[in-house]
């Protein structure tokens, strides 16, 4: 190969990768995790990237001026909130809030302008919606190609991507009977050499610098989520240390629609196209409507943050004087728990409540019972450590039985759907199904159950790795001395039917999996007696009469299950006696988030809400985030959160390494991070970054959903997840993560982490400082150091926030 070739072919991968990374990934329905739609942009900043975002795809990255300007009438944005935005933002100095309220009142309601693309300007000399017949076709293909067992037939090959759709495409009529005459003998003519391909059609379209790699994104923006499905599939491979070419294949299929359409018009659009591409070379620039936009949006952040430090500065409540506390309870960080953590402080001020990472530290590969499929129960940045499974010895005939009924269950479900028998199956045997449409429809239907046996760790996991596992856990969550007599692991998960982004509702640090399994493991690794002997050499002494149990929290209808796996008959009352706390508790939840809910007249309905098969907002999810704390629980005690505020206890005088804060902000915060950005996308891009409207969904691939009969994969939150269907549940503000911890060590950690350090120095994130009185003191400034946040003036504790 010729020096020049190879120089070209590595600036061809190098244009791939950019736009391939631009792309956030989408996991499949199975176990779908909340997703950073900004992945691949946080080396910039929200407004140079908003800039690029409403170049290529027409989509606003901040919520429209109109929606601002009700939030200063309301007075929920104030001038101090503009004055600290201006600060931030970098404005002259003679700029004042009221040059902001006056500049956006002259702003109008309308998407930004979208650079076309040729499929946009063939349109018209055509007189075909190019673009809408690429995503019918690309998606009946990809349909198939990425399918995981929903589709009885299978149309295409599972080869290669490019291959796949080539030969697809070659036989595909559609696009002919659509007017595109000789769309097949073009796309059998093809290469089979993918660079070369994006090479040669950049040359034919004459595009390059900036310019190409701003268009090549664009494009694969244009294949919605299936392109998100793509870097999906990449992101899994690099996990696991490969790679996949599945990316450039996409972008290659949607350059070809390109070329096709550019051929097809001939000089038709020439001068268009060329204006087209000087756009995309100035693509990036900030406007002065955009820059408004990000300045209120920073005023914005800043008010719920002063909201936030009132709260958080106001007198705290004593616990109790109890040397040890009869119960101990850790719940999950996720901001579902808050809630339920207030509500059971509340009825026994002598129980110690906990935040840690929900899959509690255990990196798990898992296999359920009666089932072969390997479950991820962690977060999607690791691999799993360790391999455990609910089948042992005493449960072979009972997996056994169960698989068989299964496989009838299979076996019915596709003759149900066969060719033939399905048209009959309807017509006789529909009367059948009004029973279990009734039960559906009323709520009767019992959630999936989660009483399988207890998990087991692989016989191959060595007692010293056991202890270390143990160990590293107990530290990261700051309990290492002063044990209660019962300890309660309490992992999370959503009883819900009926609905598709139903692992969306589940424990995100679990993979999209409900938490109980690694809760019970965690209990059973802490119940080991030559466990706790080791312990204690390294300086942890749990007591003996120390017992773990794991729990789950259903935070669909706010009850716990408690898991006895050990069967401690000498901590049996102690069990009953945390059953009706948690009961007590559950119904003062239920009260606080019946009052949010559509619909819930009663906090008692929530009890069966997840069980209707009609619901399409079972429970707000994580709706409202805000807030990521990291101190001791002392801080934030008894002061109501409502929910908003992921809540990790940590205590940096036992973290003498500070070993801890650094898994804390390199691991729970970026996962806290993706929650917060997703619920921020689906709300001010839904159209982009939102799946759409759940009455029209329709499962395809059994990977994602389509929104009604057509169009592309839809990726992100449905819209009910963040609206109530006339305003937005769902506050887009950027996450404020609040560290209780000296600032030397935050910006040491920060320095060592360039990936982390950047989320807070584009302000993807907001950084504070606490002091050991809950106050916000400092807030990083972007730039590597700090500056003063929040007066006494300015944190004024609202009305009852201690109760």
């Amino acid at each position: 190969m010729s020096t020049t070739k190879s120089k070209k072919s590595a600036q061809i991968r190098a244009l791939v990768d950019t736009a391939a990374r631009t792309i956030p990934p989408m996991w499949p329905l199975e176990a779908t995790v909340a997703v950073n739609p900004f992945l691949g942009a946080n080396t910039k900043s929200l407004d140079a990237t908003a800039s690029v975002f409403a170049s290529i795809t027409g989509q606003a990255l901040t919520m429209q001026p109109s929606w601002f300007q009700e939030k200063l009438e309301a007075g929920e944005v104030k001038d101090e909130d503009l004055s600290a935005a201006l600060e931030a933002c970098g404005a002259p100095s003679d700029v004042s809030p009221a040059d902001i309220r006056n500049r956006l009142s002259k702003l109008e309601d309308r998407a930004p302008a979208r650079i076309p693309t040729v499929l946009d300007l063939a349109a018209s000399p055509l007189n075909i919606d190019l673009r809408g017949v690429m995503t019918d076709r690309v998606t009946a293909w990809a349909a198939n190609f990425f399918d995981q067992g929903q589709a009885l037939w299978q149309i295409t090959d599972k080869g290669a991507a490019w291959a796949s759709w080539c030969d697809y495409a070659t036989n595909d009529l559609t696009p002919e009977i659509l007017g595109l005459e000789g769309f097949c003998a073009f796309a059998s003519r093809l290469t089979d050499d993918v660079e070369a391909f994006i090479a040669e059609a950049l040359d034919e379209l004459v595009v390059s610098g900036n310019a190409a790699e701003i268009y090549l994104t664009q494009i694969l923006f244009d294949l919605g989520g299936w392109a998100q499905l793509g870097r999906y599939r990449l992101w899994q491979a690099e996990l696991a240390g490969s790679s996949d070419t599945i990316m450039r294949d996409l972008l290659a299929i949607g350059m070809a629609w390109e070329v096709f359409a550019y051929r097809a018009t001939g000089s038709k659009i020439t001068l268009d196209w060329k204006r087209a591409n000087k756009a995309r070379e100035r693509a990036g620039e900030v406007g002065e409507d955009c820059w408004v936009l990000g300045c209120l949006q920073f005023a914005l952040d800043h008010a719920e943050q002063r909201r936030l430090a009132g709260l958080l500065s106001a007198p705290s409540v004593a616990q109790s004087a109890e040397a040890r506390p009869p119960l101990q309870a850790a719940f999950c960080i996720d901001v579902r728990s808050e809630v339920f953590r207030r509500a059971l402080e509340s009825v026994s001020n002598s129980t110690e409540t906990i935040g840690f990472a929900g899959f509690f530290g255990l990196g798990i590969d898992h296999r359920s019972f009666a089932s072969d499929v390997h479950e991820r129960r962690l977060p999607v940045l690791l691999n799993p450590g360790l391999e455990t499974f609910e089948t042992g010895e005493d449960e072979i005939s009972e997996d056994r039985a169960k698989r068989f009924r299964l496989r009838a269950v299979r076996a019915w479900g596709r003759f149900k759907l066969a060719a033939v028998s399905s048209f009959a199956f309807v017509e006789s045997a529909g009367p059948i199904y009004v029973p279990k449409l009734l039960q559906g429809a009323l709520g009767l239907k019992s959630g999936n159950s989660k009483n399988g046996p207890a998990p087991k760790l692989h016989l191959s996991v060595t007692l010293e790795a056991r202890v270390d596992a143990a160990h590293s856990i107990l530290k990261a969550m700051s309990l290492t001395q002063n044990f209660a007599r019962l300890v309660l692991l309490c992992g999370h998960g959503a009883s819900v039917v009926n609905n598709p982004h139903a692992s969306a509702l589940q424990c995100g640090a679990c993979g999209g999996y409900s938490g109980e399994v690694n809760a019970r493991l965690l209990a059973g690794l802490l119940n080991e007696e030559a466990v706790r002997q080791e312990l204690s050499t390294r300086g942890i002494d749990i007591p003996a009469d120390t017992y773990f149990v794991g729990g789950l929290h259903d935070t669909t209808s706010d009850t716990v299950t408690i898991y006895d796996d050990g069967k401690a008959s000498s901590h049996s009352k102690d069990i009953d006696a945390a059953k009706l706390l948690l009961a007590k508790a559950g119904k003062l939840a239920r009260a606080e988030r019946a009052a949010t809910l559509p619909s819930a007249s009663q906090s008692a309905s929530l009890l069966k809400r997840g069980r209707s098969w009609s619901q399409t907002r079972p429970e707000w999810g994580l709706a409202g985030c805000s807030a990521f704390i990291a101190a001791p629980r002392e801080r934030t005690l008894a002061k109501d959160l409502s929910g908003r505020s992921f809540l990790h206890s940590y205590d940096w005088r036992e973290d003498k390494d500070f070993s801890v804060l650094e898994l804390i902000l390199t691991a729970p915060v970026v996962v806290a991070s993706w929650i917060s950005l997703q619920y921020y996308g689906s709300s001010v891009a839904p159209d982009l970054f939102g799946a759409g409207n759940k009455l029209l969904h329709n499962v395809v691939g059994g990977v994602g959903v389509l929104e009604g009969n057509g169009g592309t994969l839809r990726a992100g939150l449905p819209i009910q997840s963040v609206s109530d269907g006339l305003k937005l549940r769902h506050t887009p503000v950027r996450l404020s993560v609040c560290i209780e911890a000296p600032r030397e060590a935050i910006s040491a950690i920060l320095a060592k982490h360039d990936d982390v350090r950047a989320l807070f120095d584009n302000n993807w994130l907001h950084l504070f400082a606490m002091d050991d009185n809950g106050a916000l003191t400092h807030r990083y400034d972007g730039k590597g150091g700090w500056q003063p946040a929040f007066s006494a003036r300015q944190a004024v504790a609202p009305e009852g926030a201690a109760a």
